[in-house]
């Protein structure tokens, strides 16, 4: 076994800090005091911080610009609106610790620190850059520059989301993520009187429902699913007006590319019928590639020198990795293993918690 077994209680101690902070996105107040707890340990080992605009934070620790640094991202921002503590208190139930935003992603955020800690300021060539961003949740929208930029500029990134859920299992690819916006406007009209004289904007609403699910192509890992819909009046009104929204999930460029020309050429049968299109990919694709791989294996033989065996999977959804994958080698998955991202049942598997810290430490130390 390489290095010291982290301290759970410590871990532990620590990750209730940053869970009792409530930080749902957009949620500026909560989101700043979880940075402030972590740039408070980020500046106990000696980091240089630097505050961004729009909220991102960086914490560099022996970046001197004798190599590229090592990156690694993380979000302060969960889904959880606020009150949620008070419905789903955090508890010790066995081997595993309850609690809103403990898996995705503030457990990783304190494996990430804990190994850090261990490193005994002894930081790799070239150095660590941690970016902390605050809307991770919602797109990345105010921090997708400085992660892309910081990229460039790093040789490898490392992103302390969480392992498959419930398994040892890193992710080494990921499906880019977008959403379209369609919306419809038709002619409204007495139902009952003049029927004919009105477009129906929902009817046209539900040609497009079945015109972009029959863009999902299954086998190429390509899906497409309308999520949201909603228009009309009154029940006795021709609708005018009705919008629809659509999840997009593709595993290549070339297919993002495919659909996206589809969606803005689709119209609807009944020409007095408009739709206005928004949105397309917000997340590219991170395509299993060597590079990642060869990541993945050096992360695998650590592994097993602790004692445990990983696993490797590409998986649908998005994490600030689609971002730096097409200019990095980059590695995800590398947080709190566990279960239960936005859902009820979120937690992190205390016996399983400290070894995935020490992976972290040794690919810091190593890479």
């Amino acid at each position: 076994m390489t290095g010291m077994t982290p301290d759970l209680g410590a871990l532990q101690a620590d990750l209730r800090r940053l869970a009792e902070i409530e930080s749902p996105s957009g949620d500026v107040e909560g989101i700043e005091r979880v940075m402030d707890v972590v740039e408070g340990w980020a500046r106990d080992l000696g980091a240089q911080v630097t505050h961004l605009s729009g909220g991102t934070r960086t914490f560099e620790l022996g970046v001197d610009g004798a190599a590229p640094p090592l990156l690694v991202l993380t979000h302060a921002d969960t889904v959880w609106p606020r009150g949620t503590l008070e419905q789903m208190p955090l508890r010790v139930d066995g081997e595993r610790l309850y609690g809103p935003g403990t898996y995705d992603m503030k457990a990783g955020i304190v494996g990430l620190i804990h190994a850090l800690r261990a490193l005994e300021l002894q930081w790799p060539r070239g150095g660590v850059r941690v970016l902390l961003s605050p809307d991770e949740e919602t797109g990345s929208e105010s921090s997708r520059a400085y992660i892309e930029a910081a990229a460039r500029t790093s040789r490898a990134a490392l992103i302390v989301e969480p392992p498959v859920a419930d398994t040892h299992a890193l992710k080494t690819g990921r499906k880019g993520t977008g959403t379209f916006t369609l919306t419809l406007t038709g002619i409204a009209s007495h139902a009952g009187n003049k029927p004919d004289e009105g477009a129906s904007a929902i009817a046209a609403g539900a040609e497009a429902v079945l015109a972009l699910h029959a863009l999902a192509r299954p086998e190429a890992g390509t899906t497409v699913s309308v999520g949201l819909i909603g228009g009309g009046s009154a029940v006795n009104v021709i609708p005018a007006h009705c919008t629809l929204h659509a999840d997009l999930r593709v595993s290549t460029l070339a297919e993002a590319e495919r659909v996206e020309a589809a969606v803005l050429a689709w119209r609807p049968k009944d020409p007095r019928v408009t739709v206005e299109v928004s949105g397309g990919l917000n997340r590219p694709p991170f395509e299993e590639g060597p590079a990642t791989l060869a990541l993945y294996e050096q992360a695998r033989g650590v592994a097993q020198t602790l004692g445990f065996e990983l696993g490797r999977a590409v998986v649908g959804g998005g994490s600030d990795g689609n971002f730096t994958a097409p200019l990095t080698p980059t590695l995800d998955g590398l947080g709190a293993p566990g279960d239960g991202a936005h859902a009820a049942h979120e937690h992190v598997r205390l016996d399983r918690w400290p070894s995935h810290v020490q992976l972290l430490t040794e690919l810091l130390r190593t890479f």
